[in-house]
């Protein structure tokens, strides 16, 4: 475990995005983590945004888990790092294991799959299976549309307000590390 027993699932791009914001902001997140003490669980990847998140932590000190599924190893484990890696069998078995051993998520540019991973643990929130902070890491405002997303399925009767209020956005790491500082006590 870590100093400070505490775990941050990071859900992000398996590439490094048309911004050379993204990767930088990756790779803050990965030191601000390691600086606090925080175990990175991320999708095991050695590649796009996973791998500047991983790289940093590492290279600040930092604890990291990953976990990948058997069909990914060659496309997103390309090297070999000094991290904990849990290999599974499937997709939904990956995110359930990353998911049970992180005390928070937070999710930095990405695509379909971080989307997919957004949207699951952003139900399981409002179905009331948990009640861990869900943080968006809005890189140049990335993630302006899927906040905008949000809040037009709240005014169109979807969802309660409070679905919006399971969701903190945050514009770099420095707030993310105000936030998980905050609920991690």
């Amino acid at each position: 475990m870590t100093e400070s027993g505490k775990s941050v699932c990071v859900y992000c791009g398996s590439r490094t995005g048309a911004r050379p914001a993204y990767a930088a902001a990756a790779r803050e997140t990965g030191a601000t983590l390691a600086r606090n003490g925080w175990r990175l669980v991320y999708g095991a990847g050695d590649v796009g945004l996973m791998g500047e998140v991983s790289r940093a932590a590492g290279a600040a000190g930092g604890a990291t888990f990953g976990v990948i599924p058997v069909h990914l190893l060659g496309q997103e484990r390309r090297g070999q790092d000094r991290s904990t890696v849990v290999v599974t069998e499937t997709m939904h078995e990956r995110k359930k294991v990353m998911f049970m051993n992180a005390d928070a998520v937070v999710v930095l540019p990405g695509g379909g799959g971080s989307l997919d991973e957004f949207f699951e643990v952003l139900t399981w929130r409002q179905l009331g299976l948990h009640t861990k902070p869900i943080l968006l890491l809005n890189v140049e405002g990335y993630w302006d549309g899927l906040v905008a997303l949000i809040d037009h399925i709240v005014a169109e009767g979807f969802a309660d307000a409070s679905l919006r209020g399971f969701v903190t956005v945050v514009p770099d790491a420095a707030g993310l590390q105000t936030v998980l500082s905050a609920h991690f006590g």
